[in-house]
């Protein structure tokens, strides 16, 4: 069943939050990236577009040294759940713009749950980094580094856990592509949980289309459908300078719109996060036009 296709209703929610990160700026990242047009442009292509509006986190909240700013992370990841869960009810794709990574947790728990009882959901995580720290092998306590491991059940709890009893997403389905920035601690629970992992080295080796094929296998076969959680930082600096955490020699902007090109061409996306748009980085809005048009991509847009 082509899932994507299926579903002509999108409902945009955006996050205004960089408290999970170091670098203040990204939580304009959903202004910047409606303000490349997205929601017009999925109209044009026969989308009914609902924009549910942003969540804004609480101005005040605890911290701890290895997880700073907790109280407000996990206040609006529990904000983000609901929305998302509201939207699956209501039979819509929901389409997350971010704001840090750590707003995944919240939307990934919602996918999950919601679909708990036809059975697993898959996860593509692309990402220069991890995102597989928890409270112990975290660096920087900063927590956008935690939500792929908190929803498979490695991470903090408290990120996923929000009194619905979380559904953890099994590794066997979960694939990270593009990672090219890892802790060693941070690797070393990646190896030992049994991560699907395709980095930057794979891409390059064997060519994005190879590794997305094996990807959409991984995540697709056995499952509902996959979650997207694409973070722009993976794609080199040259092409989405507006992030706040830049690693070089990352995928180009062509390769990842291949990987979206193929999810869509696949018909089993059935959720997405856009993240890590920073516009006070950026230059003249280009990391947010290239996150309209990766996301337009992902929707099924066709050059010909």
């Amino acid at each position: 069943m082509d899932i994507l296709n299926s579903n002509r209703n999108i409902d945009v929610i955006g996050v205004q939050i960089d408290f999970g990160a170091s670098q203040k700026g990204v939580a304009m990242g959903p202004l910047a990236i409606r303000y490349a047009g997205v929601k017009q442009s999925l109209r044009n292509m026969g989308y009914t577009v609902r924009d549910k509006g942003d969540i804004v986190p609480p101005e005040d909240g605890m911290s701890l040294r290895h997880m700073i700013r907790f109280e407000q992370v996990n206040e609006t990841n529990r904000q983000l759940y609901n929305a998302v869960s509201e939207t699956l009810s209501d039979g819509h794709f929901p389409l997350v713009l971010g704001g840090d990574h750590s707003i995944a947790a919240g939307s990934v728990s919602a996918v999950a749950k919601h679909y708990e009882a036809q059975g697993e959901i898959g996860i593509i995580w692309i990402d220069a980094h991890g995102d597989w720290n928890d409270d112990k092998s975290t660096l920087s306590g900063n927590m956008h580094g935690m939500p792929f491991s908190a929803v498979c059940g490695w991470g903090p709890d408290s990120m996923v856990d929000f009194g619905q009893g979380p559904h953890y997403v099994p590794t066997a389905h979960c694939v990270q592509v593009a990672g090219h920035d890892f802790d060693k601690a941070e690797a070393a629970r990646m190896k030992e949980a049994g991560m699907n992992v395709f980095h930057i080295n794979e891409v390059d080796r064997r060519g994005m289309y190879e590794v997305m094929q094996d990807a959409i296998r991984i995540a697709g076969d056995g499952t509902v459908g996959i979650h997207l959680s694409f973070d722009v930082d993976a794609i080199t600096p040259e092409f989405a300078p507006g992030t706040g955490t830049p690693v070089t020699n990352g995928i180009t902007a062509r390769e990842a719109f291949l990987a979206v090109e193929m999810l869509a061409q696949s018909g089993k996306l059935i959720s997405m996060d856009l993240v890590e748009v920073n516009p006070i980085l950026d230059e003249r809005n280009k990391t947010g036009i290239l996150a309209s048009e990766l996301i337009q991509l992902a929707m099924g847009k066709v050059v010909y």
